[in-house]
């Protein structure tokens, strides 16, 4: 379809009348775009190939019967699309979402796919291993260890497997040429796709052992890996003998276990313009040995006795290694006949593996799930269920008789993709076996496979593909499906899917998962580990690694939705290395469920089943830390109860389970499991001496603390209503501290108290509310008389609530600025209760956005060319200001508050994310200057409302909650949307509140915004979207945003690899600022909400460390921060000149970036703006008039103005 729609770019001059007949305008302008290689997935390769020939034209179609519907322009004739064509942009937009998510993926197969067509090089290196292996000796019968010391001499170590042989093995090896040499996988197939981190494509070359080498009994005991092990040798060592290969010559082991070893073959001088390794693998073809011995029921590991009929336990793991040993030709055969009967099988296999791949379902130098490593098998199994179906199963297996009805081959490759992820979203394989259909029938019966964790045979029926998969990353993979679906469902984007489902990297951990523990397994010491299980499972690190997760999704249960090991994949290593390396660090990845994840208590079997298998095996997982309790209610049971003492240790639960039980299984003590979340609670954390003063002090802490106190004062102020002139209607929150999104805690400090604090530590913020009163036609119909009428107002409620209120204090302030404007809202009464919360109060009357309105436009019912406004520009200009502030403070505010306290109710991560996200624009000397604290809250519920956005359809009744779990994960979700957001285009953010519909019908006036200002974060009660980015940021600092995020994700990356830590992410860069201006912070207030606060600067040097300082005179000044009200002084004055920079939370450096336009040479003029002296440059006559900046001059200015809160200032 896209090469029908095609055209070359300047060749055609299309006419106004021409473009009528045209095919959409969308289709053209989309074909014109390729997708670039590097736009955010690293597995995408270059453009260049087949795939990519000329632009053909719509008029290169034979003539037919439309001639009569021709248009010509220029020298070209012009045709509409013919019916085919037509058919063809339906099918598009039917089959594939729309064309141009069809187009975007026809770009993308190209570009992951290798160039089949520059294979030459790559066959002839093929065509000369088959020539060596052809030519290979026979090697007569002899003794394992005997044949592995003459191969030892070679520098070939033979990778013999578990239990390896000893002396007393009374079996032989030897050596014949292969029975048959074939290509096999996904090379033949041309289904190959690139894989991640620039690892290499995989051609498969399979050999056959010859039969006469595997005796009846060599499925037992690993007979026939070891057999097999010491082929690989004799055939690496030719291979590193023969020097006309020009390869170096390595094993490789998938997953790690020695029974999956293969050698890897990898050109020295390249194959052109080929990426690729030639992997050598043996495997099984017709031989003696029964495959109904290796059934998935039975155990052919013989540990305690030689008795075939011995009662070990099933070797299912062992058993699949075997089964996996006779598959590579039947699998070849298979999907060679599912690319010749399904048209649309190939790309849908490359879009599903793309995306898997994307998210670690494969192979990679980062994390990467574990389980999914050599899995290629699956996802063609996954296709060909959803094609063909499944069979019937027998009653008593999971879903009875039921099974799952094909859906047909002529499905097109996104309709295949899409199925294969509903499939994976659905489908429970805990509980559901799965029986791909099959045309012979399966060989063993579904019964046999009772004892796995989850089944997915093939139609080929070898082998159970999910047998060494662990439950825990099935259940991942179930989540990153369902995430999938949704995004793709989602009936309002504000992204584009295709970006996010092929293009972008998801392996980040923390952007990922709700709780990453990076754990060290190295000092792991399991209690006696069965030789049987060891043997199983193929080396002693696999083992140890089944049984982690197998004990952290039984710990952790319901508490999380998916849990899996993530590390990267196994590399080749040297053939003198018999065994594969195994890492030994892991990461455990955990995506928590909310409901669930915190709660205190597990419960057990009850006290009547103390001798219950039950209660031996809820002993058996939690050790020590189970005992038996009796409850409020009455009952007695098992249980395991987490102690904890705050809020942050109870989102801690989680990572105090995952120690607890490593620590008790496998030895691994504390130290070896390391998390962050203690390092990102410490940045919201006063440090422990300020905590200890407030403790002396006997504050109250808490946002439920300061909701409590806000509660308290309304009730106060409402039984006042019969001693003022009117009765209060309602009492409206609007700040941070009173809706769980401030950075610090809330905390009250009486008057009595504060002389126990020092200066340095003695900030008390004030929290908004605002009051408004009945209706009510008593009040003035004049902006100045209104708020003088407020002042009277805020006397008399001052009064009589320091009366009725023993110990309140209440003062009535005016604005912060030096200048009144008399039509503005700036009076508010300070209160400060008993306990020593501080409260802002300010007056809301609707009557005065009417009259303002009345300024700024006094005819709104005449066209704006025909008004004859009367009123001066200057007044008008002081009116408008005052409209917006009205409409922030009295309108949105309480709105905005009320959003986003229902939010943080809603998504427990939500507070601590904003939180978290505030500290960091307020480190990086952003937050209140350039970004608003309500605008970083609006990013925030952005972030967590995107994963909840409506589904097209209503399809939203089965949808799992897909938004962060914890505040660290939403953080780094909030940063990996800041690094790539187009601010230029917006952001809607969906607040679904009720009263944004429910409201009155009048509509809210707009908040004017500057034509720098760069974000604009449009609400359902917002359509402008400047409410709360007016003020900033501009431009410059958006950019600088951006370049932050992008530093910060970096960080990240660090903190994975275990070269970072959490504060080097607050920690801001100066290097690009032009100067600094260095406070001094012994005058500061807040020295203590500092990222790296020095306790030296609060700290008692008295000759008595608990002497009380004598403090009790100075009066309380609630949001008294002498640092940030210079700050604000500069940045009024200097406006024009600098851009300032400064860290509201105890910042004690403002940084100062010229103005860019400043720094060039300029006519001198009156009143220019900045101060300037003469250019020093020497030019013509004419150019002695040029001024430039005077930076000195401003140096000493802002110093005479800082005084003694100036300590130097330090040009870059």
């Amino acid at each position: 379809m896209a090469q029908d729609l095609k055209r070359k770019r300047g060749v055609l001059q299309v006419t106004p009348k021409a473009k009528r007949v045209h095919v959409d305008s969308d289709i053209k302008r989309d074909t014109a775009c390729e997708l670039s290689a590097d736009e955010g997935m690293a597995s995408v390769g270059s453009s260049s190939g087949p795939e990519e020939d000329d632009w053909v034209r719509v008029t290169d179609v034979p003539q037919s019967h439309h001639e009569h519907t021709a248009v010509r322009a220029g020298s070209h004739l012009l045709k509409p699309p013919i019916g085919g064509e037509l058919r063809k942009i339906k099918d598009a937009t039917d089959l594939y979402r729309s064309t141009s998510f069809k187009l975007q993926i026809d770009a993308l197969l190209p570009n992951v796919r290798p160039k089949y067509k520059q294979s030459q090089p790559l066959d002839d290196l093929l065509i000369s291993i088959h020539k060596v292996l052809a030519t290979l000796p026979s090697i007569p019968p002899q003794h394992p260890l005997h044949a592995s010391r003459s191969l030892s001499e070679e520098g070939i170590k033979v990778p013999y497997v578990h239990p390896l042989p000893t002396d007393e093995a009374n079996w032989k090896v030897a050596f014949e040429r292969p029975s048959e040499i074939l290509v096999v996988g996904s090379w033949v197939t041309k289904t190959a796709v690139k894989a991640n981190d620039s690892i290499k494509y995989a051609v498969d070359l399979a050999l056959e052992i010859p039969s006469n080498l595997l005796q009846e009994k060599d499925y037992l005991n690993g007979r026939a890996f070891q057999k097999r092990a010491y082929y690989l040798a004799v055939v690496a060592s030719a291979m590193a003998r023969d020097k006309s290969l020009a390869c170096n010559v390595y094993y490789g082991s998938t997953l790690g276990d020695p029974r999956h070893t293969s050698i890897v073959l990898l050109p020295r001088s390249g194959l052109g313009k080929l990426d690729v390794q030639i992997r050598i693998i043996v495997y099984v073809g017709q031989s003696s040995i029964s495959l109904q011995r290796l059934s998935p029921a039975r155990s052919n590991i013989r540990t305690t006795t030689t008795n075939e009929d011995s009662q070990e336990e099933p070797t299912l793991l062992y058993n699949t290694a075997f089964m996996l040993m006779t598959t590579p030709r039947v699998h070849l055969l298979h999907v060679h006949d599912l690319l010749q009967s399904v048209p649309g099988f190939a790309d849908a296999l490359t879009l599903l593996r793309v995306w898997a791949n994307q998210r670690g379902y494969g192979l990679g130098n980062r994390m990467c799930v574990r389980g999914f490593e050599g899995k290629g098998m699956l996802w063609i199994s996954i296709l060909d269920l959803i094609i063909n179906g499944e069979e019937p199963q027998p009653a008593g297996m999971g879903k009875a008789s039921q099974k799952r009805k094909p859906l047909g081959k002529g499905l097109s490759s996104y309709q295949l993709f899409k199925a294969a992820l509903d499939f994976l979203a659905r489908h429970k394989f805990s509980a559901e076996p799965v029986f791909v259909k099959s045309a012979a029938g399966h060989r063993f019966p579904p019964s046999s496979y009772s004892i796995h964790g989850a089944v997915f045979v093939d139609a080929t029926s070898s082998v159970n593909l999910l047998a060494d998969v662990p439950l825990s990353s099935l259940d991942l993979l179930a989540y990153d499906a369902q995430a999938t679906l949704d995004a793709l469902n989602h009936s309002i984007l504000s992204e584009d899917p295709f970006q996010t489902l092929f293009l972008k990297d998801h392996r980040d951990l923390f952007g990922r998962f709700d709780l990453v523990a990076r754990v060290d397994i190295a000092c792991a010491n399991t209690k006696a580990p069965s030789v049987h299980r060891v043997a199983d499972h193929g080396s002693l690190y696999n083992m140890m690694l089944s049984m982690l997760i197998t004990i952290v999704r039984q710990g952790l249960g319901n508490r999380a939705k998916a849990i899996t090991i993530l590390h990267a994949s196994s590399d080749v290593r040297p053939t003198s290395q018999a065994h594969p390396s195994q890492p030994p660090v892991v990461y455990i990845g955990v995506v928590l469920d909310c409901d669930h994840a915190f709660r205190l208590v597990d419960h057990g079997p009850a006290a009547e089943e103390q001798e219950s298998v039950r209660t031996k095996q809820f002993r058996d997982l939690w050790g020590d830390k189970a005992e038996l309790r009796r409850f409020k209610d009455g009952s007695i049971s098992e249980s395991v109860v987490w102690n904890i003492k705050d809020s942050d240790e109870r989102a801690q639960i989680p990572s105090m389970i995952i120690r607890h039980l490593l620590a008790w299984h496998l030895g691994i003590a504390g130290d070896a499991v390391e998390t962050w979340q203690t390092q990102f609670d410490g940045l919201l954390k006063l440090p422990e001496s300020v905590t200890s003063l407030y403790q002396c002090a006997g504050s109250l802490v808490g946002f439920k603390s300061a909701l409590s106190a806000f509660d308290t004062l309304v009730r106060q102020i409402k039984a006042l209503d019969d001693q003022l002139p009117l009765a209060v209607l309602s009492v409206s929150p609007a700040s941070p501290g009173l809706r769980y999104t401030d950075v610090f805690v809330p905390v009250a400090v009486a008057p009595s108290a504060r002389s126990m604090l020092p200066k340095s530590a003695s900030y008390l913020p004030a929290m908004e509310i605002v009051i408004e009163f009945e209706k009510s036609g008593r009040w003035p119909d004049d902006l100045k008389a209104i708020q003088k009428m407020k002042l009277a107002f805020f006397e008399r409620l001052a009064s009589i609530l320091m009366s009725a209120v023993k110990g309140l204090q209440a003062n009535v302030v005016l604005g912060e600025r030096a200048e009144r404007l008399e039509i503005e809202d700036e009076a508010a009464l300070e209160i400060v209760t008993p306990d020593g919360w501080a409260f802002r109060a300010h007056i809301l009357h609707d009557r005065e956005a009417t009259l303002l309105d009345r300024i700024v436009n006094d005819q709104p019912h005449l066209p704006k060319a025909l008004r004859q406004n009367g009123t001066n520009p200057h007044e008008r200009h002081i009116a408008l200001h005052a409209r917006e502030v009205h409409v922030r403070r009295f309108i949105q505010g309480p709105r905005h508050h009320r959003a986003i306290a229902a939010l943080c109710h809603k998504y427990a991560a939500f507070a601590g994310t904003i939180r978290l996200t505030k500290r960091w624009f307020a480190s990086h000397w952003l937050l209140r200057g350039h970004v608003s604290e309500e605008a970083v809250e609006l990013l925030c519920a952005y972030v967590f409302l995107r994963a909840t956005l409506p589904l097209a359809g209503g399809a939203a009744s089965n949808r799992k909650s897909l938004e962060p779990g914890s505040k660290e994960r939403g953080f780094a979700q909030v940063v990996d949307f800041l690094k790539d957001w187009d601010w230029a285009e917006g952001l809607v953010v969906p607040l679904d509140t009720m009263e944004a519909y429910s409201d009155s019908t009048q509509p809210i006036p707009g908040v004017a915004a500057s034509k720098d200002v760069a974000w604009s974060l449009r609400t359902p009660f917002d359509a402008v979207g400047h409410t709360w980015t007016s003020s900033g940021p501009s431009a410059v600092v958006a950019r600088r945003v951006t370049s932050l995020a992008h530093a910060t994700w970096a960080a990240f990356r660090r903190l994975e690899m275990g070269t970072s830590s959490v504060k080097r992410m607050f920690h801001h860069p100066v290097d690009k600022y032009d100067f600094i201006i260095e406070l001094n912070p012994a005058l500061s207030t807040r020295t203590h909400q500092l990222v790296d606060a020095d306790p030296s600067t609060w700290t008692s040097k008295g000759k008595y460390a608990n002497a009380i300082l004598n403090v009790s005179a100075t009066p309380v000044m609630p949001v008294f921060d002498p640092l940030a009200m210079f700050y604000d002084d500069l940045v009024s004055m200097y406006a024009d000149t600098v851009l300032l920079f400064f860290d509201p939370h105890g910042g004690n450096r403002i940084g100062a970036v010229w103005q860019p336009n400043l720094r060039d040479t300029r006519p001198f003029r009156v009143l220019g703006g900045f101060s300037s002296i003469p250019s020093a440059a020497k030019g013509k006559e004419k150019d002695k008039g040029l001024v430039v900046l005077n930076e000195d001059a401003l140096y000493e200015e802002i110093r005479r103005v800082g005084g003694a809160l100036v300590a130097r200032i330090v040009p870059r």
